[in-house]
């Protein structure tokens, strides 16, 4: 995952004084045992989200020894203000080794002011990620340009990208031996307990975005009674966790990729391009080629334009600025705007690094993957036939997973009948999280609502400016209003339209790009 967001909590404008937490005085149950720990909120705020508190909390490096080793989470909190309480909304934001500190400030700030005020909205790193502590540092600069061709074309090339992955793997396990084998999931399921524990709480909210929605689908398991109201927001397929989930992703991703060729057709007055998207897409793959050849800038190869491209399949509000990037380079031969694109979208710094250990830690600890190299360049050829974006990059990343250094875990089943409704959002045409596992979590969450954006391909829907999902956001959280339909799907909002060409004035960032700048990318 690449979190191009700074964690703010700690930095930047810190504020002087600290408040000590007691459980809140409202209406929300009280816990029904006193908190584990105090916590002891400092104020954090920035000039975007000046109402952060931010505190740390001791857990069990391993739970089943909870008198052993204590490792440290950095949590952030956003106070309720309103008479009513319904208690801490813990929020995530995907990865994993996403940051969810500044994601609290997010959702405290863009939910209607009615309803935020009525919670503790609570971010936190988990195990492993920024300010907790030990922050996995497994190999920096890892992803320094430019990097070998992502697709094998040639022996040489392949054994120096499995040379690169098994480089990664070995120094990931050398360093951080002690901890590798408790990043995981379920380790980070029950970190939320404890966080649950020290609020004060006897039951959570919890809102999570992408592989939030997993870690959320497996809270829910573990802790089913602790669950007040979920909502899972672009939603993982458990079933695919998480080698052939990865494949499903490249698939998406590549008709994701296409839509973007069309819309840069349509839009041929603006780029030059070519009114037809095999056109077009034809252009990007000679690029591609070019610059496998010879980098823009020394800096822009094949993989890293992938990594460039890959957030447009995310969020469709980058398109404007790398169609941009991609004219320059095709029609005018100008390399300046495509380095511009990659330092703004594909590069990775040193929390993308840390981003990177944790997904890789989790993702690898999580479930069984191929040992056998031959199976997975079986797979990825064959999937690379119809789906030539990205699906070798996307292998290479996840290629750690082959020489890991730890036993991987059977995941855990999510099926669960002891909920209370939970609340799915899925946009039908999604590439990180495809819309079929949306619909399987919603067969496997009994009880729960499914609202669909029709049309959409974002991923991540809500508070990113479609009044139709978050009305149904803010219903669910006002006062646990879900929508019920008679089929497989309860609610329906069409899509946002597709952004414009740039006009030549400075836009102000939308609330989608602030989002998307929080989720980042790899989910």
């Amino acid at each position: 995952m690449r979190t191009r967001a700074a964690v703010l909590c700690g930095a930047a404008v810190a504020l002087a004084g600290t408040v000590t937490a007691a459980p809140a005085q409202a209406s929300a149950p009280r816990a029904d045992t006193a908190p584990a720990t105090e916590l002891t909120w400092t104020k954090c705020g920035t000039k975007k989200y000046p109402a952060l508190q931010c505190a740390s909390l001791k857990v069990p490096l391993d739970h089943t020894k909870p008198r052993g080793r204590q490792i440290t989470l950095a949590l952030s909190r956003v106070p309720h203000t309103a008479k009513t309480y319904q208690g801490p909304l813990l929020v995530n934001p995907g990865g994993p080794g996403g940051s969810g500190l500044t994601l609290a400030g997010f959702v405290a700030s863009t939910l209607p002011e009615e309803v935020a005020a009525q919670y503790d909205v609570i971010g936190f790193d988990p195990r492993g990620v920024g300010k907790s502590e030990p922050a996995l540092d497994c190999r920096p600069g890892y992803f320094t340009p430019a990097r070998p061709d992502s697709v094998p074309g040639t022996p040489a090339v392949e054994r120096a990208n499995l040379t690169r992955a098994k480089a990664f793997a070995e120094a990931c396990g050398e360093k951080h031996a002690d901890v590798l084998p408790y990043i995981d999931t379920v380790s980070t399921a029950r970190d939320m307990d404890r966080i649950r524990r020290a609020l004060g709480a006897r039951r959570i909210n919890y809102f999570g975005y992408s592989y939030g929605t997993y870690l959320g689908a497996v809270y829910a398991k573990l802790h089913p009674q602790r669950v007040r109201r979920a909502v899972l927001d672009s939603v993982v397929d458990p079933a695919g966790v998480w080698y052939e989930a990865n494949l499903a992703q490249d698939v998406a991703f590549d008709e994701r990729h296409r839509a973007f060729m069309a819309w840069v057709a349509r839009h041929h007055d603006t780029y030059g391009l070519g009114t037809d998207p095999e056109q077009v897409e034809a252009a990007w793959y000679a690029m591609r080629a070019e610059l496998a050849r010879k980098p823009a800038g020394g800096t822009v190869g094949a993989a890293e334009l992938e990594d460039t491209f890959l957030p447009g399949a995310y969020y469709n509000g980058y398109w404007p600025y790398l169609a941009e990037a991609f004219s320059a380079y095709a029609v005018d031969k100008d390399t300046e705007p495509l380095v511009e694109v990659y330092e703004d979208y594909g590069a990775v710094d040193a929390a993308g690094d840390n981003n990177y250990g944790v997904y890789t830690a989790v993702q690898c600890r999580d479930a069984r993957w191929p040992r056998d190299w031959e199976r997975w360049r079986a797979d990825n050829w064959e999937v690379f036939a119809k789906a030539p974006f990205m699906t070798w990059n996307n292998a290479w990343y996840n290629a750690p997973c082959a020489f890991w250094p730890t036993r991987s875990r059977h995941p855990l089943p999510v099926a669960n009948r002891l909920l209370p409704p939970v609340l799915l959002f899925q946009a039908t045409g999604d590439a990180a999280t495809p819309y079929r596992g949306a619909e399987r979590v919603h067969r496997l969450l009994r009880g729960s609502s499914l609202v669909v954006e029709e049309g959409g391909g974002n991923h991540g829907v809500t508070l990113s400016g479609n009044a139709c999902l978050d009305g149904h956001l803010t219903a669910y959280l006002r006062d646990g209003t879900v929508p019920r339909g008679d089929g497989g799907v309860d609610a329906v909002c069409a899509a946002q339209p597709d952004p414009k060409p740039l006009s030549g004035k400075s836009v102000a960032p939308t609330r989608g790009a602030t989002l998307h700048g929080l989720l980042g990318f790899r989910d």
